[in-house]
């Protein structure tokens, strides 16, 4: 038997009847279990090569494999995020092992530390996960079901003009450009945080976001009004390479405490860097822009992205509004003519 240890972790290595080099970690400092582990797996691998029995696989190798076929994903390094804080729950665990019980008790815990819609993310990860390793690499038969939190909805949150523009005098330089160009564009705080030069044409009046870029996989591009254009010909000359930066690199984070304080001394509640793309829409809409513009604008990939904001635009009916308009009062004068002319 082969243990060693690395760190306080013991780990296995052996070579499989296959002449496969095993060699993995037991998740323990225990050594008694960490032998228990080890002559497991040397049973089943031997039950695979002699009986024919598929492989019992384990949640490290699919989070491996998940991460290396979703790659080109969006939020790629979130996944990560997420499938670092659910190894201590899953990491030592087989597929097979990852019941509801223990999906549940992930969600509990999840749930008295963060909000519904936040729980929600990291069951539909493991809900993805045991699904692809179902459905598509067939490591497993059957996957448990994963009861998501019902996640109540809320209003979009938007600033009025003039809540802005007290923002914008609150937050320092850097941030008030990025916030004020997001404001003018409706750009995603990423692509605002790492905008270059070479995606801009000020002569033109125009960007371009790339589908490696974009939250949806699809390129598109960003027409740049007069406050957009004011916006970067101030930034022009502070950096070769990207628009927005500070101390001479971009600005990976802005929810930071020099944001919070902004939205202290502004006397702003509940609103997130994020809501400043939800007021570039309702601004438009409320303007006049229909649906249909907006979704181009926005790089969004559905319909149903732009309809949170179709609440805010009531124009478009005014005409259709008109077409019982005054049928109501035209009865009660013609009621009221009838009964005096009957001397009631």
């Amino acid at each position: 038997m082969a243990l060693f240890k690395r760190g306080d972790v013991w780990w296995v290595r052996f070579i499989a009847p296959n002449g496969r080099r095993i060699r993995r970690s037991t998740g323990t400092s225990d050594e008694e279990q960490a032998r228990e582990y080890h002559d497991r797996l040397k049973v089943e691998q031997w039950r695979v090569h002699w009986l024919g029995e598929k492989p019992r696989r384990t949640w490290q190798e699919a989070v491996v494999r998940w991460l290396n076929e979703r790659d080109d994903k969006a939020d790629h390094q979130k996944d990560v995020g997420k499938l670092r804080w659910l190894d201590q729950y899953l990491g030592r665990l087989y597929l097979d092992q990852v019941s509801r019980d223990v999906i549940d008790e992930i969600a509990g815990v999840k749930k008295a530390t963060a909000s519904a819609s936040t729980a929600n993310r990291y069951l539909a990860l493991i809900r993805a996960i045991l699904r692809a390793a179902r459905d598509e690499w067939e490591w497993i038969e059957r996957a448990p079901r994963v009861r998501l939190f019902r996640e109540p909805k809320k209003r979009v949150r938007w600033l009025t003009e003039q809540e802005a523009a007290i923002l914008l005098r609150e937050l320092p330089e850097h941030l008030a450009d990025m916030a004020a160009f997001t404001l003018a564009t409706g750009l995603r705080q990423r692509n605002v945080s790492y905008l270059r030069w070479d995606q801009l044409s000020l002569e033109r009046r125009i960007a371009w976001i790339y589908a490696d870029q974009s939250k949806s996989r699809k390129a598109f591009a960003v027409p740049l009004n007069g406050d957009a254009v004011t916006i970067l010909r101030r930034r022009l000359g502070q950096h070769d390479t990207f628009v927005f930066t500070y101390k001479d690199a971009p600005v990976d984070r802005t929810s930071t405490k020099a944001w919070q304080n902004a939205l202290r001394r502004a006397g702003i509640q509940d609103f997130r860097w994020h809501d400043l793309r939800h007021t570039w829409a309702s601004w438009h809409v409320q303007k006049g822009t229909s649906l249909q513009e907006l979704l181009e604008l926005g790089g969004w990939s559905s319909y149903d992205m732009v309809l949170r904001y179709a609440h805010l635009a009531g124009e478009h009916l005014h005409s259709a509004a008109g077409n019982v308009q005054g049928t109501i009062l035209a009865q009660s004068k013609n009621e009221k003519g009838l009964r005096l002319a009957a001397g009631l």
